[in-house]
């Protein structure tokens, strides 16, 4: 009896550590455009932390940005953040909390975020420029990459978003994950070789951005959720990637 007992308080104990282990702030301020799908991210994340037993903080009140709030997280989630949403003291704050080594996990206009701040865009690897219509086009793996969060994508995915170009040069520093495959849709293009996914070891910090997720349809795209959960899992410093339940 004693047994079971024994091995129940560990799996118990194992369990609440591992909870602990991912901490998440999700910031969704936005200083200029504001998509109508951020309400809807909010509402896949919560299902997604209460699943899997995560601590998940939304805000969009940038004074959270402090070394002692922001100390209770393993990692910062910018959800279609856009503009100067941070002020001086809140972006020390934050170049703190990466340099200890958290995470970052960049969404969309995360990339159309505090585009002055070159420290912010050196860390993000890219910054917005323009984009076309919202329209389908197809996005391909970068070979020889089996990052988890994109383990389970196909070599070729067809996705309807707003796809964005990015100002040149774009970080040679970043590992680029997936790029978009500028003959499979019209409209503004980059004319080179166009990532869409990305990850980066900054500053001893793990940042993930993806260009995906302009739209409310997004977050009930399946691949779409499994690459932000396994994100989060990556920045956080767990290594196992799982299936969105």
């Amino acid at each position: 009896m004693k047994k079971y007992l024994l091995i129940g308080l560990f799996l118990l104990i194992t369990t609440s550590i591992n909870a602990q282990q991912v901490s998440v702030l999700v910031f969704s301020k936005t200083a200029g455009y504001r998509h109508d799908s951020i309400e809807t991210g909010i509402e896949a994340l919560k299902k997604m932390a209460e699943e899997n037993n995560w601590k998940m903080t939304f805000s969009e009140d940038a004074s959270i940005f402090n070394d002692k709030d922001l100390s209770s997280f393993s990692t910062l989630f910018f959800l279609n953040t856009t503009g100067d949403i941070l002020n001086e003291e809140q972006q020390k704050a934050m170049v703190v909390f990466i340099e200890k080594g958290n995470g970052f996990v960049g969404i969309h206009a995360a990339t159309d975020t505090e585009m002055e701040w070159e420290w912010y865009g050196e860390m993000t690897g890219a910054v917005f420029k323009n984009h076309p219509k919202i329209q389908k086009a197809t996005v391909k793996l970068s070979k020889n990459h089996d990052h988890i969060t994109i383990a389970h994508l196909k070599e070729q995915e067809v996705f309807l978003d707003e796809w964005y170009n990015f100002h040149l040069p774009i970080s040679e520093k970043i590992e680029v994950l997936a790029t978009l495959d500028e003959s499979s849709y019209t409209g503004e293009q980059m004319g080179v070789s166009h990532p869409i996914i990305w990850y980066q070891i900054f500053q001893g910090a793990r940042v993930f951005y993806t260009g995906l997720g302009h739209t409310k349809e997004s977050f009930s795209d399946i691949r779409f959720l499994n690459q932000l959960k396994n994100a989060i899992i990556w920045t956080s410093g767990k290594e196992e990637s799982e299936d969105v339940k």
